[in-house]
């Protein structure tokens, strides 16, 4: 016994000295990686906009130093990326941008602002190339503002409209039994209806319908001035697939020039002044980025803007750069509020909504800052429902033509198990002191007072919502109701209804905010810094993701994320404010 006793503890101490030497290694790296003197921009540059690793607006920090040195920190956002681009404009090392066979998973409102900035820097007087083996719709649109547009003479164009697809589930929950308990307020409020239907309802494929005309009017509009050919014409090619093969999209002036990737490498070599048998200097858009970031600036004024970036689902907690939570929130909020050198607070939304809680608490803490200081807010792909509910009480809301904002409007889904329950010979009894002192429980028929207690719930969050909504807005509980109902507009539809006050970008937003505060000369300070601990930093080391990693191996992309659609169901507690369906355009 004692020489196993031995022999464990001897492996204990080889397990524990491997894990230390494994952390000791990451750390020593990480420390002197981060010590490293970053890219060296040489004469006679260009920028190669490869947007792979670019997700979100903002990359995010942290307050603890340590977690820095772990995370992703290092990675840069959409905002580093535009600030680069037009840093560049006056850099007399760069001479213009190549988009070389680019693939983003940037959403659309996102690609409107990069697409700008990419225009801002035409004017500049540098050139903008863009070369691609294919093209979807969406990477066409991005490279439209180049010229010349090269494409691969195997190469496909894909330029034939917009569409949504949305899956119903009525008639599987009868089958299967498992059950979908609906519990809404508001006719658009369609995350709800494939559960209920077996079809869409007029009121849905209205509001879709609109939302992809509005979407393809603001692509096509951009295209049409990029590539002089009218809208008309540019339907025409999507109706008739006209562009499908790269003669036809040359045909139809979609492209400029077929050809290989060489014979594009050597037009930007011309361009530059260099010959064909030498390489010509490049720089990654994130290496450049992350130099513009980290390189210091001086200012005359102290006075600041504060931008605080609010992305993804909002669900509470501490929050990071891909949840929305009340912790990172409300402190950025106060910070920015608290600082004597921060004159104006610009709201970066990004979310599709979703704690109806979490919503009102963040909606609160910029009501008390509005009140000391200007809040601007800047919408960028989505400000709906509980992204709507915390920007709707700013001083003046931005919003790109193509921002998917609005769905005012609340559900609640409980699932319920009994019909399955049944069918597999399981029954559940409640024994309980007082009529309501039971919980809902998924293996028992949902009661009907409960559920009216339920509905009371949600119509009182939802009055709040359109409440909150008409005071932020100086309008009547009727004049939102009637656009309310969970309905979702694009940014210019909602410039119409009064949803917004203008159409424009973060840099829109910013410009606002220091008029507003009566300040000419300030900087930018980004929020929020998260706090993390070990537990956080474990998470994000390689080996804790590979579970994730085999299982999307496994069971292909796809079936992935409907696994994760459900487990973002679960994580949902109580009354939801978030948009009617995932949107995904193609």
């Amino acid at each position: 016994m004692k020489f196993l006793g031995n022999v464990l503890a001897t492996l204990v101490g080889i397990f524990v000295f491997f894990m230390l030497f494994f952390f000791g290694v990451i750390l020593i790296g990480a420390i002197f990686g981060g010590e490293s003197e970053g890219v060296t921009v040489k004469s006679n540059s260009v920028i190669e906009l490869d947007l792979e690793d670019i997700r979100n607006d903002y990359a995010g920090k942290y307050k603890d130093p340590w977690m820095t040195i772990f995370s992703e920190n290092k990675k840069v956002g959409l905002s580093d990326i535009i600030n680069a681009i037009e840093e560049a404009k006056t850099d007399n090392d760069i001479k213009g941008i190549s988009i070389l066979n680019n693939a983003s998973s940037l959403g659309m409102a996102q690609s409107k602002a990069l697409r700008d900035a990419l225009e801002s820097f035409k004017k500049s007087g540098k050139f903008v190339m863009a070369y691609a083996n294919s093209y979807s719709q969406k990477e066409y649109y991005l490279n439209s503002v180049a010229s010349p547009i090269y494409i691969n003479p195997v190469g496909e164009m894909d330029f034939k409209g917009l569409s949504s697809e949305i899956m119903f589930f009525k008639d599987f929950q009868e089958k299967s039994g498992l059950k979908m308990e609906v519990i809404r307020h508001g006719k658009y409020k369609s995350a709800v209806e494939p559960f209920l239907e077996n079809k869409m309802s007029d009121a849905n494929r209205e509001q879709t319908t609109a939302l992809l005309n509005s979407v393809w009017s603001s692509i096509t509009a951009d295209i049409s001035k990029s590539r002089n050919i009218s809208v008309a014409q540019l339907n025409q090619i999507a109706n008739g697939l006209l562009a499908r093969t790269p003669e036809m999209a040359k045909s139809q002036k979609l492209v400029d020039i077929i050809a290989y990737e060489d014979v594009y490498h050597n037009a930007i070599k011309k361009a530059l002044k260099v010959s064909n048998d030498e390489d010509y200097n490049k720089v990654a858009v994130v290496d450049y980025a992350q130099k513009v970031a980290t390189t210091s600036q001086s200012f005359d004024s102290k006075d600041e803007i504060a931008i605080i970036y609010a992305q993804g689902e909002i669900l509470g907690g501490e929050g990071d750069v891909n949840v929305i939570g009340e912790g990172s929130m409300r402190r950025s909020l106060q910070e920015a509020r608290k600082n004597k050198n921060v004159k104006a607070i610009v709201l970066r939304i990004d979310s599709p909504g979703g704690s109806a809680l979490t919503s009102d608490l963040i909606w609160r803490e910029i009501e008390l800052t509005k009140k000391v200081k200007p809040v601007v807010v800047s919408m960028g792909n989505y400000a709906a429902s509980g992204g709507y509910y915390i920007a709707c009480n700013a001083n003046t809301i931005f919003a790109e033509e193509n921002t998917i904002t609005g769905s005012i409007g609340v559900f609640g889904i409980l699932p319920n198990f009994t019909p399955l329950a049944t069918k597999i010979g399981i029954y559940t009894e409640q024994v309980k002191t007082h009529e309501n002192s039971a919980n809902y429980s998924p293996f028992v028929p949902i009661d009907e007072k409960f559920k009216a207690v339920t509905l009371e719930g949600v119509e009182h969050i939802y009055k709040t919502f359109v409440t909150h909504v008409a005071q932020g807005r100086k309008m009547t509980f009727a004049q939102v109701d009637a656009i309310a109902q969970g309905r979702v507009w694009t940014g210019s539809e909602a410039l119409k209804i009064g949803l917004v006050d203008k159409i424009g970008g973060l840099d829109d937003a910013v410009a606002k905010a220091a008029s507003l505060a009566k300040v000419k000369s300030y900087s930018t300070q980004n929020y929020p810094e998260y706090e993390k601990n070990f537990d956080d930093l474990l998470a994000n080391l390689p080996f804790a993701k590979s579970k994730a990693d085999f299982i999307k191996e496994e069971i292909g992309e796809e079936n992935y994320r409907i696994m994760q659609e459900i487990k973002k169901l679960q994580a949902r507690k109580g009354i939801q404010a978030i948009i009617p369906f995932e949107i995904n355009i193609n």
